[in-house]
C-alpha cells in the first residue's frame, strides 16, 4: 500500500526551501483542477492569515476535513464492548474515515509533490505551503477549515519571559547526593498503598514531554521496551511500539542518538516527570522516587529543544492511542492493544499564539472516551485567577493538577481557575498535588529537585496507576476514577477566585490535595443503591429514568426501572446524593451512603399531572441496608 512521506514540522526548512517553491509551486498549482465548492469556501483562522501576511516563505498549517468521528457515538453503536476493546473499536473507525475522506486531497498533494503528514485522531493533514496553496485547498469540498500550526516555545529556564510550562527547570538545590524518599510520596500516602500490595503492577503510564533518558538506572527496569530484566548496558531492548519521536530526524540534539527510534531527552524535564510517576533507585542504594514503582512506562518526545506544535502534540497522542514503529504509518501500523493506560502531559498550547483549541479538545475527548486517562499540569501562570488558560489543561475531559508545597500550601506559581478563555467558567484545577522542591530523576543518571505543576501532575498519574492496580475493575473507567480522586481528596477551603466564602472545592486547590490511600480505600468499599419508584397507590412503576446526583461533585448516575419498578445503581461511593426522576411527578429524595453500604430508597409519586420538577417536595431518605428478598 502506498503511504505518504511523514515529516515533522521543522523538516520543511531543508526539504522545501523558498527557491525551490518559486520554481515548481505556482506551476503545479495552476496545472491542477479542483472541483469548486458548491458552498462557501473553507474557513481560515485569523492566526494563519496573519502568518501568511507576515511571512514570505512557507508556513506550516493544518487542514481539517469536514467529516469527523465522534468517539462516544462509535462506542455506543458498538455495544456491548469491553473497556479493553474500546481503543480498537474507535481506532478502526477513525482510521477508516481518515483513509476514505483524505484520499482525494492526499492524491492531489502527491501529484504536486507537496509533502504532508496525515492524522486520524482529528481528521486532518499538516501541510507546508504559501498563500496560493492555502487558497487552492480552501476550494476543496472535503475541507472544513484551515488553522495555524504554530511553533510554541516552552520556557526552559527560570525567569524567561515566554511561556512558563517548563519553568520548573529552575532548580531548588542540588539533590544529587540526597538519598531520601521524595516528600510527595509520603504526603499523598503512597507508601501505605504499597504496603497493601499495590504498586501499579499491570499498568502502563505514558509520558508526552521533552523525552526520557530511558537507561537511567532508576527508570530502565520500568521501561516496557526492556526485554531482559537487568541494568547491564548490553540488556536486550525493543524500542518500536514503546517509544516515538514526533520530531523524527530533524535537528537531532547532541544528547540524542542519530536514530530517532532510540529514546532520548534533550532537556531533563521529561525524565524528571517519569521518575515521579514510577522511578525506583533502590538498586543503586537510593530510594523509591515514584508513586507507582511497579508500573511500566512508554514515551514520546513532543518538543524539540522546548518547542512544540499542535502537530507534534497530535503525533504523540496518536502514538499512544495505537503505538506504531518510528517511520511507520499510524493509520495502518497502529496496535491499539499496546495503548498505555494513563498519559501525563506538562505542556501548553496557547490559542493566543494560534493553537487551535477545537482540534486539541477533540483529541483529548476522543482519547478519554476510548479509556485513556489524560492527566495534565494546570500551568505555572499563578497566582492570579483565571490563569488556567491554555489547552489541554482547560478542558473538562482533562484531569488538571495544581501544585502545593511540602506543607500543603498552594504554590504561588500554580495556575488558578476559573477557566474563562473559552467562556465556560469551568472550575480548574481538579485537585492539587506536591509540586515544590520535588526530587526525582534527571539526565546523565542524575537526580535533582524541581518546581512546577509539571511536578504535580505525575503524582496524580502515578496515583491512578496505584488505584487501578488495587481495583482492576476501574481500569479505563475514567469517569469513576475521576470521581474517586475528587471525593477522596483532602478538602482545603479557600477563597480567592470568585468564591463567596472559603469553600471546597474552589479554583485554587480544586477539590483538595491528593490522598491516594483514601482513594484506594474508597474504591475498595463501593456500595450500591436500589431505587424503587412507586405511584400514588404504592404500585411499582417500570421504565422510569432515575438520576442519582453526587452533592459534592455534581456527577450523575442514571438507571431505568425494570418491570418490578426497581433500578440498581452500582458502584456508588460514600457521600450525599440527590435522587430525581425525569418528570415532576415524583418527589426528590436525599440519600446518604456510607462506605460499602448496600441500600435502598423509595421515590414516590406526588404529582400525577407532572410538571417541571421545580417545586418537587424533598424528603430525606432513611438509608437502610438492603436485604435481598
Amino acid at each position: 500500500m502506498k503511504t505518504s512521506t511523514i515529516f515533522p514540522p521543522c523538516v520543511w526548512r531543508w526539504l522545501c526551501c523558498a527557491a525551490l517553491v518559486a520554481v515548481w509551486l505556482p506551476q503545479t498549482l495552476s496545472a491542477q483542477t479542483v472541483t469548486p465548492r458548491s458552498v462557501q469556501q473553507a474557513t481560515i483562522s485569523a492566526a494563519l492569515q496573519t502568518q501568511l501576511a507576515q511571512r514570505s516563505g512557507l508556513v506550516s498549517f493544518l487542514v481539517i476535513l469536514d467529516e469527523q468521528v465522534t468517539a462516544n457515538a462509535v462506542i455506543a453503536a458498538a455495544q456491548p464492548v469491553t473497556p479493553a476493546d474500546r481503543v480498537q473499536v474507535v481506532y478502526d473507525q477513525l482510521t477508516a474515515v481518515a483513509r476514505r475522506t483524505q484520499a482525494p486531497l492526499r492524491a492531489w498533494l502527491d501529484a504536486q509533490g507537496i509533502p504532508y503528514r496525515a492524522f486520524y485522531l482529528v481528521n486532518m493533514l499538516e501541510v507546508q505551503g504559501d498563500a496560493a496553496l492555502v487558497a487552492a485547498i480552501r476550494q476543496r469540498p472535503e475541507v472544513a477549515r484551515l488553522v495555524a500550526n504554530p511553533a510554541v516555545g516552552q520556557s526552559l529556564a527560570a525567569g524567561a519571559v515566554t511561556h512558563t510550562w517548563l519553568r520548573p527547570l529552575a532548580l531548588t538545590g542540588n539533590a544529587a547526593q540526597t538519598q531520601a524518599r521524595p516528600y510527595g510520596l509520603d504526603y499523598t500516602r503512597a507508601p501505605a498503598v504499597w504496603a497493601l500490595g499495590y504498586t501499579g503492577q499491570g499498568i502502563v503510564i505514558a509520558s508526552q514531554d521533552t523525552g526520557v533518558e530511558w537507561d537511567h538506572p532508576a527508570l530502565k527496569l520500568k521501561y516496557r521496551g526492556l526485554i531482559s530484566d537487568t541494568l547491564d548496558s548490553n540488556a536486550a531492548v525493543s524500542h518500536p511500539y514503546n517509544w516515538f519521536d514526533a520530531w523524527e530526524n530533524e535537528g537531532r540534539p547532541p544528547r540524542c542518538a542519530a536514530d530517532p527510534q532510540i529514546p532520548c531527552d534533550d532537556n531533563g524535564h521529561g525524565t524528571h516527570t517519569v521518575g515521579t510517576m514510577l522511578g525506583d533507585a533502590t538498586t543503586t542504594g537510593d530510594a523509591v522516587l515514584g508513586m507507582a514503582p511497579g508500573a511500566e512506562w512508554i514515551g514520546c518526545r513532543n518538543m524539540d529543544n522546548g518547542v512544540g506544535t499542535p502537530a507534534s502534540y497530535t503525533a504523540c497522542f496518536e502514538f499512544f492511542f495505537a503505538p506504531y514503529p518510528q517511520g511507520g504509518d499510524p493509520q495502518t501500523d497502529g496496535k491499539p492493544a499496546l495503548a498505555p493506560h494513563i498519559i501525563n502531559n506538562s505542556w501548553g498550547c496557547p490559542p493566543s499564539e494560534g493553537c487551535d483549541a477545537e482540534s486539541l479538545r477533540q483529541i483529548v475527548e476522543t482519547v478519554r472516551a476510548a479509556g485513556l486517562m489524560v492527566v495534565a499540569s494546570a500551568g505555572n501562570g499563578g497566582s492570579g485567577c483565571s490563569t488556567v488558560d491554555d489547552p489541554i489543561a482547560i478542558y473538562d475531559a482533562t484531569f488538571s493538577v495544581g501544585a502545593h508545597d511540602a506543607s500543603g500550601v498552594i504554590a504561588g506559581f500554580s495556575s488558578r481557575g476559573p477557566v474563562t478563555v473559552d467562556g465556560s467558567n469551568r472550575r480548574k484545577p481538579d485537585l492539587s498535588a506536591p509540586g515544590v522542591g520535588v526530587r526525582s530523576t534527571y539526565i546523565n543518571d542524575g537526580y535533582t529537585s524541581l518546581n512546577g505543576t509539571s511536578m504535580a501532575s505525575p503524582h496524580v498519574a502515578g496515583g491512578v496507576a496505584l488505584l487501578w492496580s488495587a481495583v482492576p475493575t476501574l481500569t479505563r473507567d475514567i469517569d469513576l476514577t475521576e470521581q474517586l480522586l475528587l471525593k477522596s481528596a483532602t478538602p482545603v477551603p479557600f477563597r480567592q477566585c470568585g468564591e463567596s466564602a472559603a469553600v471546597s472545592p474552589n479554583h485554587t486547590y480544586g477539590f483538595g490535595r491528593l490522598d491516594v490511600l483514601a482513594t484506594v480505600q474508597m474504591a475498595q468499599q463501593a456500595g450500591a443503591l436500589t431505587v424503587r419508584v412507586l405511584d400514588l397507590q404504592a404500585t411499582p412503576v417500570p421504565t422510569i429514568t432515575v438520576t442519582l446526583t453526587d452533592a459534592l461533585t455534581g456527577y450523575r448516575y442514571m438507571a431505568i426501572t425494570g418491570v418490578d419498578g426497581t433500578a440498581q445503581i452500582a458502584p456508588v461511593y460514600a457521600g450525599e446524593y440527590r435522587l430525581t426522576t425525569a418528570t415532576g411527578r415524583y418527589e426528590v429524595v436525599t440519600v446518604t451512603l456510607a462506605a460499602g453500604q448496600l441500600g435502598q430508597a423509595d421515590v414516590r409519586e406526588v404529582n400525577p399531572t407532572g410538571g417541571d420538577g421545580s417545586d418537587e417536595p424533598q424528603r430525606a431518605s432513611l438509608y437502610l441496608p438492603f436485604v435481598q428478598p
